[in-house]
């Protein structure tokens, strides 16, 4: 049985987990840009591809800060890309602070580490759910920077229902990739 407190070896894998969630979730994105479909379903791709990593770093870490460090992670890399504002930047903070509270209420738990992998999932929130909160902002940007006819289909393609629709499939996704990963990896108990 491994040790799941703070040691160098351990901050040597968080290392490793933050530069995986960061990949994944920069994943999630540039497959957003292939087709407006997979813009609106970023939540959907997101469980899939992130829950993951943040399952194996809170397996890992079973302490405060495991959290705040993949969070960390994608502060780091919006300032480092000069996408840092507020859309992006709140969201993330704000994951951040729910998976370690969730993570503390629960003890550390299989349970908290599950709730709080699912909600480390939203690391593209601020980018995907500016199509239904901030809908004309996001319509100008898709037709500065995206091919032509991409911002039309991506307003057909998000209708109003369908971000619970997405948000509820994506938490689905998220809760099978956790409990998937525990099981290849055989989380400790």
């Amino acid at each position: 049985m491994r040790e799941h407190s703070w040691s160098k070896k351990n901050a040597l894998w968080m290392l490793l987990y933050v530069v995986l969630y960061v990949i994944t979730s920069v994943i999630v994105c540039v497959l957003g840009s292939i087709h407006p479909f997979l813009f609106v379903c970023y939540q959907i791709t997101a469980g899939l591809l992130v829950t993951g990593v943040a399952a194996k770093a809170f397996d890992r870490i079973r302490s405060f800060g495991a959290a705040v460090c993949l969070s960390l992670g994608m502060l780091l890399t919006f300032f480092a890309m000069q996408d840092a504002n507020v859309w992006h930047c709140v969201p993330v903070i704000v994951i951040a602070v729910l998976a370690e509270l969730i993570r503390i209420a629960f003890e550390y738990n299989e349970k908290g580490n599950m709730i709080a992998a699912v909600i480390m999932s939203f690391s593209t929130f601020g980018y995907y759910g500016q199509i239904w909160f901030n809908r004309d902002y996001t319509y100008e940007c898709a037709v500065e920077e995206m091919p032509r006819g991409y911002a039309e289909t991506l307003m057909d393609c998000s209708p109003a229902w369908s971000f619970p629709v997405v948000i509820i499939i994506g938490i689905a996704v998220a809760v099978i990739i956790y409990n998937t990963t525990k099981k290849l990896f055989g989380f400790d108990q």
